[in-house]
């Protein structure tokens, strides 16, 4: 007789009463321990999770040591991010809450009884996204220093693009990953090939595609069924792209093998991707700006940027004049700015900047950098569609590369810690 779903969640809720009452430690990783309650609460949050989103919960065993691993990886992540010197402060932490309320369309009071709702209570809440943050910034410094992304890279990509029979449309895809390493053995790197089979024979005897992401796969989304979201084909890479292109929605890819691992997919949906004419609003124009410092004072600098107001409101000429006290490297060119788009100055700036006709100067304005005048030179319509479609392709390049370099770097953080297993009823 099948065991149903919810069976599984049962007696993954027995055992789980059923553990060894005094607490433990099931591993070491350098000088911190996960103890046995932190991986308790991980395989119950989980064991929700999978239930709210209509998951088969694999063997009980399985999913115990999947999320011992993640918690191992996880734990040396948040390490490295302390040895480098990365934080997250309350400010910083209380503005990210806001930002998945807004996103949740909830307002806070509304979000806390969610959390509430859910049984997860609001300290445990806060640890977990601080720690989202911090590896988050981690990655961004330790994988984005490793990627490059030339401009004979964008020219190609381009090319490629518009002669290639795989188009631009995007793809919903979900995704099994079972990693293989750069030191592993052939007998090894077998072992690993028989598991993605396994798991591929799984799907083909009906087994949902989640499930089996959450019981065999080693992506950091396994246990959110594989889902990758919506992404150009373009960014999936030749190998991927090519089966991709001739499948329908539902449908399973055979087990591709990529430098990383084997990989199966499932196509849930598509998509065509227009490239829109995209014309924004430029402003063509300049500033003085005298910096705060130790030497100069907030007082003393608002000083002095009242004082050269007063003398340009008097006659005295922009340029000439930020030539002589502008504190900018574009002082010497009479504070000239060029064209602006939309976000190339910080929000105070722009602010005030929007807000002024041709050839009016602002009041003086503070930003980050000091205190400044804006002078509008000039307004205009540009067409940016041309370096929207290189951006566009600059961030393709980067995001195929990136998923390498991640599971590399990953891997490679993983190798370097020490890890000892403690008990053996994981």
């Amino acid at each position: 007789m099948a065991i149903t779903g919810k069976a599984v969640a049962q007696q993954t809720v027995v055992a789980l009463s059923q553990a060894i009452p005094v607490d433990h430690i099931v591993a070491v990783v350098n000088e911190e321990v996960i103890t046995r309650t932190e991986l308790n609460d991980v395989i119950q949050n989980t064991v929700r999770q999978l239930q709210k989103q209509g998951i088969q919960l694999p063997p009980f065993d399985v999913l115990g040591k999947q999320l011992l691993e993640r918690l191992i990886l996880t734990r040396a992540q948040l390490q490295r991010a302390k040895e480098l010197g990365i934080s997250v402060n309350d400010t910083e932490l209380d503005k990210t809450i806001r930002n998945i309320a807004k996103e949740n369309k909830l307002s806070m009071g509304e979000f806390y009884a969610a959390l509430d709702q859910e049984g997860i209570g609001l300290s445990q809440f806060r640890d977990e996204i601080r720690n989202e943050v911090l590896m988050a910034r981690l990655k961004e410094r330790e994988v984005n220093s490793r990627i490059n992304v030339t401009e004979g890279e964008i020219d190609n990509f381009l090319r490629t693009q518009e002669t290639s029979s795989i188009g631009n449309d995007e793809y919903h895809v979900a995704h099994i990953l079972i990693q293989i390493l750069e030191q592993m053995d052939a007998a090894q790197i077998e072992a690993k090939r028989q598991r993605a089979e396994a798991a591929m024979r799984k799907l083909q005897e009906g087994v949902e595609f989640a499930q089996v992401s959450a019981e065999f796969s080693d992506a950091p989304n396994a246990m959110q069924g594989g889902d990758l979201g919506w992404r150009p084909i373009m960014q999936m890479g030749p190998s991927f792209a090519e089966i991709l292109v001739k499948m329908q929605r539902g449908q399973v890819t055979p087990i591709i093998q990529s430098p990383v691992g084997f990989h199966i997919l499932k196509l849930l949906g598509r998509r065509p991707q227009e490239t829109p004419v995209v014309i924004i609003k430029q402003t063509n124009a300049r500033h003085i700006l005298i910096k705060i410092s130790e030497l100069i004072s907030e007082d003393d600098a608002h000083r002095m940027i009242m004082q050269i107001k007063d003398r340009i409101d008097k006659g005295a000429n922009f340029a000439e004049t930020a030539k002589a006290h502008s504190e900018d490297a574009s002082g010497s060119s009479g504070g000239d700015l060029g064209w602006l788009s939309p976000g190339d100055t910080v929000p105070e700036f722009e602010q005030a900047m929007d807000a002024l006709l041709p050839g009016q100067i602002s009041s003086p304005v503070r930003s980050q950098f000091g205190w400044h005048l804006i002078q509008v030179i000039e307004r205009r319509s540009q067409d940016v569609s041309n370096e929207q479609e290189r951006q566009t392709a600059r961030k393709a390049i980067h995001a195929r590369k990136a998923e390498m370099v991640m599971q590399e770097w990953l891997q490679q953080l993983r190798d370097q810690a020490y890890v000892e297993y403690r008990a053996e009823d994981i």
